[in-house]
Order: structure tokens, then sequence, then C-alpha cells
């Protein structure tokens, strides 16, 4: 089989220029309990409205769904696009393709196998597909990966270099038959890096098992934003030392060590028995801009301060995101850029 890195494809770095930016939306009640399910949408809805302000959205839907996704994201002259897609539910960053572009004009999609997070819901056979019908409805090539894995679970820099957890892509329930030399080599073939660095654990009670985007990101290269915490009784207060110990390690593909900008971890708040992962590292880069989250917290102008400071060249954003992380996840898990090749 030929891998995208053997045709020259690799994963460019989320800052690059974007034609557009890819959403799914809400479609799975169950997902947000309580009757929170409406809120869900608005927040998503109002995600989509302020990337359309630096780049054009394409927000799949399923057929069912279209008139209510288009009424609340005013679809056409806004900048956001409706594409009617069958979904089981709405993190397009972990079911839709990741671009890959060879430097020459050619773009093309990685297709994961995708397994509902290791198994953890029951109904996700329509999300199996959502990358191939992507890609189709593009007209662009697809590279089908040998791996059950999510677009959340890793952070490229475009320069050769991915970062994601152990916890994560060594789990069991993803792919119990390969090693992790294996896995990594997988990563390296479809994704066009040379260089993995592992860290530990993610979030406390992520239910996907640790995705990097809930804790770590590259903000260009040589640069990473992570989470951290300075209270010696929270869970992950081991959690994340031990990954800042491992960046302050590390060296990326061209030998370089990581500058670590540290982001503070919002106050713990817990629905249901199991803590919300709330995360500034879980944002989307947009053409321009930065849209990053709030969580009514009183971290929020801190994490504005320093996120303005890192991305100076770009406008940063900050909206609502309490809404989303209660269906478990953020910004990032529920975008998927599009580069420019």
């Amino acid at each position: 089989m030929t891998t995208p890195a053997a045709r020259g494809f690799r994963m460019p770095g989320e800052w690059v220029p974007h034609t557009r930016c890819w959403m799914a939306w809400p479609c799975r009640p169950e997902t947000w309990p309580e009757g929170r399910f409406d809120a869900a949408t608005q927040a998503y809805a109002e995600v989509a409205r302020a990337i359309a302000e630096f780049e054009p959205v394409t927000m799949v839907c399923d057929p069912a769904d279209v008139a209510e996704a288009s009424l609340a994201c005013g679809a056409g002259g806004s900048g956001i696009q409706i594409l009617p897609v069958p979904l089981s539910d709405s993190w397009i960053r972990d079911t839709g393709p990741s671009f890959v572009t060879d430097g020459r004009g050619a773009l093309a999609g990685v297709h994961w196998g995708f397994n509902a997070w290791g198994g953890n819901y029951a109904e996700c056979g329509k999300d199996r597909e959502v990358g191939r019908l992507v890609l189709e409805h593009l007209g662009l090539e697809r590279f089908r990966a040998p791996l059950v894995m999510e677009g959340g679970s890793f952070h490229v820099d475009g320069e050769g270099t991915l970062i994601t957890t152990e916890q994560c892509l060594l789990n069991p329930n993803r792919n119990p038959h390969l090693s992790r030399d294996e896995i990594e080599q997988h990563l390296k073939d479809h994704l066009g890096v040379n260089t993995v660095i592992w860290l530990g654990e993610g979030y406390q009670d992520d239910e996907t098992d640790g995705h990097i985007d809930e804790i770590a990101c590259f903000a260009r290269p040589g640069v990473v934003l992570a989470l951290t915490t300075d209270d010696p009784a929270d869970p992950n207060f081991k959690i994340f030392h031990d990954n800042l110990d491992r960046l302050s390690r590390a060296r990326d593909a061209h030998g370089r060590a990581l500058e670590v900008v540290t982001l503070p971890q919002p106050a713990r708040r817990d629905e249901n028995g199991m803590r919300l992962t709330l995360s500034y590292t879980n944002l989307y880069i947009a053409n321009g801009g930065v849209v990053a989250p709030s969580f009514e917290d009183p971290h929020d102008d801190e994490a504005f301060r320093i996120l303005r400071k890192v991305f100076a060249d770009r406008e940063v954003i900050q909206v609502p995101a309490l809404d989303i992380v209660r269906g478990g996840g953020g910004i990032h898990c529920i975008t998927q850029q599009q580069p420019a090749p």
C-alpha cells in the first residue's frame, strides 16, 4: 500500500492558510442530557459564526436537521454552508478526514478507523463514513489508514513533529494488535512526521482516553501551549507536571528544544459524577484569528491575555464553550481545518 508520506504528503500545522473549516451539527440529544441539547446547538452555531468571520465554514448536517442548522447558523450569506451527511454524532475532529498536502498543489485526506472512542458508544456506524463522504464531496484522494484513531488524539507542527498521549494511542481499546513502534510508524507514514513526542496521561475523566487537544497543542513550530495547575490536591497536578517535564526534555524534528507556554486550568466543575474537561488549549486557529473558549471562569481573562501574546499576529476571540464541553469536548473537537493546497 502506498502511504501519504511515500507520495510526499504531510499534514500542515493548523496555522497555515485554510480553504475552509469543517464542522458537524449536533444530532444526538443523549450526548447532552438534562435538556442541554438546545444550548449545545446554539453554542455550535456561535462557534461557526465566529470562525466564519475569518474563513468559510461547511457544516455537515444530518439530512433531518438541515432546516434547523441553516436557521441557527444563518447559512448562506454568513459564510456558512450546510452539507447534508448522515451522522451519528457531531465531533468532526475525530470522525472527519485529516487533510494532508504535498507542497505541489495537491490535497488529500487521511481517513482513520473509528470505533466511538474505544467503544464508549454503541451507535457510531454513520460516523465511520463521514471522512469518506467529505472527501468524496470534495473530489479528493482518500488514504485509508490502518489505525483506529481520532483526529483529536494528536497535534502536528507541520515540520515533522507530532505530540500525542500514551493513554490514548496505546490504549488496547483502539489497536490492541499493534505495538508502540508500529503505531508510531503508521503516524509517520500517514501524516508525514518523523518525530513523535509521547506525553503520558490526559485530562482527568476525559472520555476520549486522553486526547492531546485537552492538555496541549502546538501554537507554531517550536512552541507548545500546555495546561497546568498549581493545586497539588488536584488529580491533574501530577498528570500535567509529568507532561510538562516530558515536553521540557523533548526535541522536535529539527532538534530544537520546545518553548512551553502554560495556560491555567479552569476551576473544577463536575456534572453527573464526572469532571468536565475545561481546557484553554482546545481552540481553533483560523485565517488571521483564533477562536478560543471561555467558561465563565476567573481564569478566562488570564487565558485570553496569554493567547493574545502567543498569537500576536492574529485576532483572538473568546466564545462561550461550557455547553459544548458538557457533551464531552471543546472547540477544537468540533472543528477540522482544510488547508489551502
